[in-house]
């Protein structure tokens, strides 16, 4: 392998392996909130105003932090994590414009970062993919359990409370946001809109609104999401079977089909074409 092209080979394994590694989870708008919003300063008693002075005027014992660098010393302007997605994009863009050279190697390279920069980021995290499925998972456990609890008499905001607890994990902590809300006064609407993200629930939103406002029974509606729940998710694991069967036709026509053409088709043709000429 010349050098050439062990380079360009060398940087897109980089970039792959950055890719793989760097690909960033996606925040809630919550969490991007309260990344922008300064965090409460507790008060300060005494002893610590007489400290923050002191380490004004140099006369007191030094802080974690050094004068005009970040938090442990990273260094003044450090904002925070690299980020390796970009990273693997322009290593990748650099093996597309080495392989190729020149100015068109030049275009190439920077269309090929761009293209993987925008194209990375479309990836679902696979933390997000896990925590999305395990909730779709637990989804009609939560509703059996939330059936069970206001058919033995407990109101809605401690039934939801109640089976957050039982259920822990990413749908618990909904869960538990939305009894939070409805134990604080928030309305219906958004309190159980924090189960908007989670696949599935927005059945369970419409009917647990629909029963605030009507006063109608939510044990039965929930009992029957469940049941239509656990069926789609039957449906969709058959269909899933079933495609796989397909898509395995595709590897193993390819494999087969070039043996069949020169076993087969070729012999034949070049006995016909000796006779011919």
């Amino acid at each position: 392998m010349t050098a050439r092209t062990l380079v360009p080979a060398v940087l897109a394994g980089l970039a792959l392996l950055l890719a793989l590694v760097g690909v960033p989870a996606r925040r809630s708008p919550r969490q991007r909130l309260s990344a922008l919003t300064p965090a409460r300063q507790p008060a300060r008693t005494g002893s610590q105003t007489a400290s923050r002075v002191a380490s004004r005027t140099g006369t007191g014992s030094h802080s974690g932090t050094t004068a005009g660098f970040g938090p442990a010393g990273n260094g003044p302007g450090w904002a925070g994590p690299i980020d390796l997605v970009r990273i693997g994009a322009g290593l990748g863009g650099l093996a597309a414009g080495v392989l190729l050279g020149g100015w068109p190697g030049l275009l190439l390279g920077v269309l090929t970062a761009v293209s993987l920069d925008r194209l990375l980021r479309r990836l679902e995290p696979a933390a997000a993919r896990r925590r999305r499925l395990r909730e779709s998972a637990d989804l009609p456990l939560a509703a059996d359990l939330l059936a069970a609890a206001l058919r033995a008499g407990a109101p809605v905001d401690g039934a939801v409370c109640a089976v957050a607890e039982a259920l822990a994990g990413p749908l618990g902590e909904r869960l538990t946001e939305v009894g939070r809300t409805l134990r604080l006064g928030g309305t219906p609407e958004e309190a159980w809109a924090r189960l908007g993200p989670v696949p599935g629930a927005e059945r369970l939103t419409t009917a647990a609104v629909r029963s605030s406002a009507s006063g109608a029974a939510l044990a039965g509606a929930l009992t029957r999401l469940a049941d239509d729940l656990r069926a789609d998710r039957a449906t969709g694991a058959e269909a899933a079977a079933r495609r796989a069967g397909v898509l395995i036709v595709l590897p193993l026509g390819l494999c087969f089909l070039p043996a069949f053409i020169l076993a087969g088709l070729v012999p034949v043709i070049v006995a016909v074409l000796g006779d011919v000429l």
